[in-house]
């Protein structure tokens, strides 16, 4: 009985999230769990220095922030959320993948250049709120697949009986199965934070991570995607969460340690 609950409330669930129009990469929630797990990590320096620039804009939190890059996405900021591979590598290579620096993975490392600056605080604010959401995004494996189906935006599937696409699905769809509001999960998946440890990074490596999991056996499921491929995946959805608040942490406290 309790399984068929469960079934009938995710059934639910997915039918609202694929009636819904999707334009965030990660959804909202996620993207708010990614700035609460970056939260919780950072040291008092840089805690302290993220809540000054915040404070330029009483009211707003790290998480509250980091939908603004999607909020406000424009024609010439719209490749900065995404790099797109050849099926045939996951290797990033800057001519090929980024041309004329427009794609996620140069985004990050002028936006970090600004954070890190001597600039008006403006401009590292504005640096923030697009780091808090690309450090995201790179680590959402769709934003890092490939060119010829848009990052799975045409691929089209069939999900609990709702018409989508892969990317959407990976947009929200998942973390949605979890049924878990954003606090209770950004706790849950905090423990599993605390028990890893992050080195320095760079968004190239997070962004192949990303394409290696989009080529992985599996990941483009048949037309016709059920539970299976949510039990199988969901774990792989939550790591990523997980890595991109722990990333991000890395990268602020790295920047503002001054």
């Amino acid at each position: 009985m309790k399984l068929l609950v469960r079934l009938l409330s995710l059934g639910l669930w997915l039918s609202l999230w694929l009636g819904a129009s999707q334009v965030q990469a990660w959804g909202v929630q996620g993207h708010h769990v990614i700035a609460n797990l970056a939260w919780a990590q950072l040291t008092p320096q840089a805690k302290a220095e993220v809540s000054r620039l915040l404070a330029l804009e009483p009211g707003e939190t790290l998480a509250s922030i980091s939908t603004w890059a999607d909020e406000h996405r424009s024609p010439s900021t719209a490749r900065w959320h995404y790099v797109n591979f050849p099926r045939e590598s996951c290797v990033y290579q800057r001519e090929r993948d980024c041309p004329d620096g427009q794609c996620a993975v140069e985004a990050i490392e002028k936006q970090t250049e600004v954070l890190a600056s001597k600039t008006s605080d403006d401009k590292r604010l504005l640096a923030l709120k697009y780091l808090v959401h690309f450090v995201g995004d790179v680590h959402q494996p769709l934003h890092a697949g490939y060119g010829d189906d848009r990052g799975g935006n045409s691929y089209q599937i069939q999900a609990f009986g709702k018409g989508s696409n892969l990317h959407a699905f990976w947009d929200s769809g998942l973390i949605k199965t979890l049924q878990e509001d954003t606090d209770t999960l950004s706790q849950r998946l905090l423990v599993k934070t605390l028990k890893s440890s992050t080195a320095p990074w760079n968004a190239a490596r997070a962004a192949q991570a990303s394409c290696r999991i989009v080529a992985s056996k599996g990941f483009y499921p048949g037309r016709f995607v059920g539970q299976d491929y949510v039990q199988a995946f969901t774990p792989v959805m939550e790591n990523q969460l997980v890595a991109a608040g722990s990333r991000l942490a890395e990268l602020l406290n790295r920047v503002l340690h001054q």
